[in-house]
């Protein structure tokens, strides 16, 4: 059986995107939770993973220790991990490549924090021009393939790369188009993505490096455990 390393779910993003693709696509696994480390993690990962990052995804002697990466590796054994069009699959492996590279100040003003919601204090240019595209992105998948998800009828990659955004827009409150709105929110209906946020909710640990950096935004509602003493 496949073993997926993550890290603590209110805070990893990239953890999120292979989890909830093999939950949703039904590929088993065995779910390895390696908590963050307050001063940085990179020794304690690095016990499974090359880089010292997660995710990482080992397969007997395979070690697959990126999240793009882990999307191809699978998709070479299991079907509908990319949509079955040939079309929807290329337009969606550019789309979740541009998730996986891109979108900077969306990542750095909002960074993902499942538990907690945030009022910010301005929204910079920069960050209006990454929710635009989001705009621009989702609706044209959505249009051009028929939905109810990025590629299609079926959830795929493309939709678990854009599944930590959703808990952004609901973090943040960011506002989207109607149909984009929609979409973030049929991905935080699924079951596997109320799994994670329950158990996101339940987590103890704090990071303060993960926490979300004050000069961003206030935070007005905290909806985690206690956190540990």
């Amino acid at each position: 059986m496949y073993q997926l390393y993550i890290a603590n779910k209110n805070y990893s993003s990239w953890s999120l995107r292979p989890w909830v693709l093999m939950r949703e696509r039904g590929i088993a696994f065995q779910e390895t939770l390696v908590a963050f480390q307050t001063g940085g993690s990179w020794g304690k990962f690095r016990s499974f993973s090359p880089t010292g990052k997660v995710p990482t995804l080992v397969d007997g002697k395979t070690v697959v220790w990126d999240s793009l990466a882990i999307a191809e590796y699978l998709a070479e054994r299991h079907d509908g991990v990319w949509p079955k069009d040939a079309g929807a699959r290329a337009w969606a492996r550019c789309a979740s490549a541009e998730m996986h590279s891109g979108f900077a100040t969306l990542r750095e003003v909002c960074s993902m924090s499942c538990g907690i919601r945030v009022r910010l204090h301005e929204t910079p240019a920069a960050l209006a021009k990454d929710v635009a595209r989001l705009n621009e992105l989702w609706g044209d998948g959505l249009s051009r393939f028929g939905g109810p998800f990025l590629g299609g009828a079926s959830f795929s990659a493309v939709d678990a790369f854009f599944a930590p955004v959703a808990f952004r827009v609901q973090t943040y409150g960011l506002k989207l188009e109607p149909a984009a709105q929609t979409y973030a929110q049929r991905l935080l209906d699924l079951p596997s993505m109320r799994e994670w946020y329950a158990t996101a909710l339940a987590e103890t640990f704090r990071d303060e490096h993960e926490e979300v950096p004050k000069k961003y935004g206030t935070v007005v509602q905290d909806l985690r455990a206690a956190p540990a003493l």
